[in-house]
């Protein structure tokens, strides 16, 4: 789920703030006060939490790709608890659609996707089952990609995909490539042909990680991951 807010809607970190306020309830209740469809026509509407936190928050939706200046994304990601009860990141996080002229024709800086990790706000939950009958909201956190050495493998990962894409086309572009960040398929099907930018959930876990409330456990990489040293 991702939401473009405007700043002069709401202050980034008086939205961290209000979400903050959240953590520990569950946010399956308030998707039916606010009347907002946790399932439709008999899939689940994946998009239903980052609606709760949109809704709770008073914001309205705008689906551009590239934010104006002075805009910040809002992310809603999943949550598992393992085996040995600790917080895991359950899957990648969708960053943007990736276009293959627009990734030829910009350096990262320049890109939809430095655009979009640039300011953002990542709020996670706790994904309980199919059933989606819980969900109770974790923390928020906020992101800049202001480490030096984040902000250097995403670049990198970037030219690498981006280099694939000139070398041998979209097609020969795999979730293989890239350490923080993947592009692969998007949407229904096994013939889908349509790409996105990925969060690996080892960087999904260290972004959760950057303002975590001191009475919430960390959030580990999805198992699938190797720790980004």
């Amino acid at each position: 789920m991702g939401i473009l807010i405007t700043s002069q809607a709401l202050d980034r970190k008086e939205a961290v703030r209000r979400i903050n306020l959240l953590a520990g309830r569950d946010l399956r209740p308030m998707a039916d006060e606010y009347r907002i469809p946790v399932w439709k026509n008999g899939h689940e509407n994946k998009g239903w939490a980052g609606l709760v936190i949109e809704h709770y928050l008073g914001l309205p939706q705008n689906s551009r790709q590239a934010p104006d200046f002075g805009t910040w994304e809002l992310k809603v990601v999943p949550l598992r608890q393992d085996a040995d009860g600790n917080l895991r990141v359950k899957e990648s996080m969708a960053i943007t659609m990736l276009e293959p002229a627009e990734v030829l024709a910009n350096n990262f800086e320049d890109s939809h996707l430095y655009d979009k990790l640039r300011s953002m706000v990542v709020v996670s939950r706790v994904y309980e089952s199919t059933q989606e009958l819980r969900s109770i909201l974790h923390a928020a956190a906020e992101f800049d990609l202001d480490k030096p050495k984040i902000q250097a493998q995403v670049k990198d990962d970037y030219e690498v995909i981006r280099a694939q894409i000139r070398l041998r086309g979209i097609d020969s572009v795999t979730g293989d490539l890239g350490k923080l960040v993947q592009a692969r398929t998007k949407g229904r099907g096994h013939g889908s042909t349509t790409r996105a930018f990925y969060a690996r959930t080892i960087f999904v876990a260290h972004i959760l990680n950057l303002q975590k409330l001191a009475s919430m456990p960390r959030v580990l990489p999805g198992e699938a991951d190797v720790e980004f040293v």
